[in-house]
């Protein structure tokens, strides 16, 4: 067996490099004394409780993750329906449709999502009065049109890699549909449910082209006021806004990696 050659190594090291050294420096930068972000002035946590006390970062972090939350979770539920639409009713009218529907989310750029929701948006508004506001309502609509679209594919995915023995046998052993996708189907594909409820999470949380075109006046996410800082140069207090994110995000891959750790140890031993 070949080794990988001092090449590759290099090349590698350099892939990581790039990606994570300005991270570092941002990290490292966080606990500047200094007002300007790119001159050290000496150690110091000052702008972590100035963080604290900016009510305007505090406000749209909690409106972004309330609109993360119930975007993903709903996101979840329709997308697990129509993967197994897809997957398990077989030939239907209107199947090439609901396929290019969930298919053109993925492809299409957010710029004209966002167009688009808000042109929607507009004219309910003119027809029917609703809704009377842009706001978080909105937004939350707006992510979870396109995230579901994620979750149908995932889940899709599983399902037609999935051992379909246990949910035939289910059945023949007198099973109804409704009881053999809730006993059998819905355990089997949890594990998908559970990464396209992360990954929707993930794209709500992260979303400002959409959110910028779907958003009203007083609902401001997360992404749209850093956004808006940095244009005007950046601040010690996204340095340290930053590092408490990516901080957050390495506990939870830290705590999922040993959970998946455990759950690989706790399998037995093939014979």
């Amino acid at each position: 067996m070949n080794r990988p050659s001092t090449f590759l190594y290099s090349v590698l090291c350099f892939g990581f490099a790039v990606l994570y050294i300005p991270v570092f420096v941002l990290m490292a930068y966080s606990f500047n004394d200094s007002r300007l972000p790119t001159v050290w002035g000496g150690f110091s946590t000052r702008w972590y409780s100035a963080l604290l006390e900016n009510e305007q970062i505090l406000q749209a972090a909690l409106l972004s993750l309330e609109i993360a939350l119930v975007s993903a979770t709903f996101a979840t539920i329709l997308g697990t329906m129509a993967g197994l639409a897809l997957s398990r009713v077989g030939r239907f009218r209107g199947r090439s449709v609901l396929t290019g529907m969930i298919a053109a989310p993925l492809v299409m750029p957010d710029v004209i999502t966002g167009l688009s929701l808000l042109l929607l948006f507009v004219s309910l508004q003119e027809l029917l009065g609703w809704p009377g506001n842009r706001g978080a309502n909105t937004i939350t609509l707006a992510h979870i049109t396109f995230s579901m679209a994620y979750v149908a594919v995932i889940v899709q995915a599983r399902l037609a890699n999935m051992d379909q023995s246990l949910e035939e046998a289910a059945m023949d052993l007198g099973g109804r549909p409704f009881a053999v996708t809730r006993d059998i189907t819905l355990p089997l594909i949890a594990p998908a449910m559970a990464s396209g409820w992360l990954l929707a999470f993930t794209l709500s949380l992260d979303d400002l082209v959409i959110a910028s075109f779907t958003s009203g006046a007083g609902a401001s996410t997360l992404p749209m006021v850093i956004f808006s800082k940095v244009k005007l140069g950046v601040t010690p207090e996204i340095n340290a806004l930053t590092t408490l994110v990516i901080a957050a995000v390495t506990i939870g891959v830290l705590i999922s990696g040993w959970f998946m750790l455990r759950q690989l140890r706790a399998q037995p031993a093939p014979p």
